[in-house]
């Protein structure tokens, strides 16, 4: 990337060039769009799943860690949960790239480096994804050895932490790029 303060771990936002379209369609006013649309929905919905998913387990993490919830049932809800944070989030991912960010930067030239940027966003997750996997394993193999499981549960929630803060970037930048172009420009092909 050519600029390094646009990596996800540095950047506090897009810059106001990709920003552009969010001017004429602020946040607060999205959903009173008349062109907000189903697919609009689902995609926030997901990202608000994405958001719920670290947030429980961060909370489960510190709760395991107060003693307020047992290793077993901290075990047994991790490995649900992260399991399915992963496999949505790659697939999530995977579909955005392949299908709709093609799409989109077509529709409005001057955001094909925001889409440049998401793009590499997602590949910049997928190591944060295997450290989350790494630090989920190891709490999990700790909390069924009976043993050092404080230490590797701790491990996770700070891995986590980081994990959460990078996604957080990443999907607000999303959205504030893709939602007011979808608001645009109605795609045909994207409901």
């Amino acid at each position: 990337m050519d600029d390094p303060h646009l990596a996800l771990e540095e950047r506090s936002a897009l810059p106001d060039a990709l920003r552009v379209l969010l001017e004429s369609y602020p946040r607060d006013a999205w959903e009173a769009d008349p062109n907000f649309s189903g697919l609009i929905r689902f995609w926030l919905d997901r990202h608000l799943m994405f958001r719920k998913l670290t947030a429980t387990m961060a909370t489960e993490a510190e709760q395991a860690l107060d003693g307020e919830l047992s290793p077993d049932v901290f075990a047994s809800h991790l490995s649900r949960y992260g399991s399915m944070f992963m496999g949505e989030l790659h697939g999530h991912h995977m579909i955005e790239d392949a299908h709709y960010f093609p799409h989109l930067k077509s529709l409005d030239t001057r955001l094909t480096r925001g889409f440049e940027i998401l793009d590499r966003d997602h590949h910049a997750i997928d190591g944060h994804l295997e450290a989350f996997a790494q630090d989920a394993n190891g709490a999990l193999r700790a909390v069924a050895a009976r043993t050092g499981h404080k230490d590797a549960t701790a491990t996770f929630g700070k891995g986590l932490a980081r994990l959460e803060g990078f996604l957080d970037r990443h999907l607000t930048d999303e959205e504030e790029l893709v939602v007011p172009v979808l608001l645009r420009f109605a795609p045909a092909g994207l409901t």
